[in-house]
């Protein structure tokens, strides 16, 4: 039986916060883009929130440790898709495309890793923490798109997302090669 605690309510939250961001997203109203970068700022705050309160509270479960990064995953691929739908150009659809290729890759690996009893090997690195960061600033940069206190958003969106898909190929490597090496010393 599985067990609910605040970790996985929150997990569980932000994974049916996903179908409101959509209809938010296209909602003819206004302060549509507003709610939507709201809605997802406050689901990233969970992300971080979910697993501090898992290991500070020793809530730690399987299931939690499955669902939240399938939460983060969809949260951000779906995001991507509705800006790279809005958004339609090539200079959005290559980083979103590295980030939304390189989350099904990575997945698939670390199943793989597991399936081989070598998950260890491709746990969260600093540099995934680093591409989390600059992904979910630049979402929330580019779903807000209007201009703040004379800064251009959309533009600082678009930078960030550039660095997050650099930092994307560079993670991506990193356990790709960490994965091989394992893999070939185990033959």
């Amino acid at each position: 039986m599985l067990e609910y605690n605040i970790p996985t309510i929150l997990t569980l939250l932000r994974i049916a916060s996903i179908p409101l961001l959509v209809v938010l997203y296209y909602l003819p109203w206004q302060y549509s883009n507003l709610a939507c970068t709201i809605l997802f700022s406050l689901a990233a705050v969970t992300d971080w929130l979910d697993g501090y309160l898992a290991r500070k509270m020793g809530q730690e479960t399987a299931f939690g440790a499955f669902l939240d990064p399938v939460a983060d995953k969809l949260m951000v691929a779906i995001v991507l898709v509705l800006i790279v739908q809005t958004e339609a150009s090539m200079y959005m659809a290559i980083p979103a495309a590295i980030i939304i290729g390189r989350e099904i890759t990575i997945a698939s690996l670390r199943e793989w890793m597991a399936e081989i009893g070598q998950r260890r090997h491709v746990a969260v690195s600093p540099i995934g923490k680093w591409k989390t960061t600059a992904q979910m600033l630049a979402i929330i940069c580019l779903l807000y798109r209007d201009n703040l206190l004379d800064l251009p958003v959309n533009t600082i969106g678009y930078v960030l997302l550039y660095i997050a898909a650099a930092l994307t190929l560079w993670s991506m490597i990193n356990y790709l090669s960490v994965a091989l090496k394992t893999i070939t010393e185990k033959q």
